[in-house]
């Protein structure tokens, strides 16, 4: 009994010990402040990034066919001026350099081969060739052409 009085006492004495070092003791740190509670939820403000230069989608206008013979463009109709277009375009676009991408429409015939890449003035340009046979008859244009900044593809040479 004696032994569990001492531990009592000690214990007590070390409580109170503990309050008064604890009331006085001071740090250099400032105190952390209190989060906010907040009793209503608020939406967070949405911030679309702006950009000063929209990406521009790679196209090849339609209309313009300097990548054909002129001796044959009046002789096509809208429908093969538009598969000739097609072809033209994946080929410049996508395709392997000598991998000809051939086409066909209502009895005209066309295969487009390109070259690789060359960055001329910070363009991206192929070579290419457009060959177009129509009642036997083959026509070839042979030339450059760049793809501009706002994405077409134009023919430069």
């Amino acid at each position: 009994m004696k032994m569990l009085r001492a531990i009592a006492l000690v214990s007590l004495a070390l409580v109170v010990a503990g309050c008064t070092r604890t009331a006085n003791f001071q740090t250099s740190q400032p105190a952390m402040p209190q989060p906010t509670v907040l009793t209503t939820p608020t939406t967070p403000d949405v911030v679309t990034p702006t950009d000063s230069a929209p990406i521009q989608q790679a196209r090849l206008d339609p209309g313009s066919y300097e990548y054909i013979d002129a001796a044959i463009v009046g002789q096509l109709t809208p429908a093969q001026r538009s598969a000739a277009n097609d072809a033209q375009f994946y080929a410049l676009q996508f395709g392997r350099p000598g991998a000809p991408r051939t086409w066909s429409s209502g009895g005209a015939t066309g295969q487009v081969s390109v070259g690789p890449y060359v960055r001329v003035n910070n363009l991206d340009c192929r070579e290419f060739s457009h060959r177009v046979t129509v009642g036997g008859q083959t026509y070839t244009r042979s030339g450059q052409a760049c793809r501009e900044a706002d994405g077409a593809w134009g023919v430069t040479a």
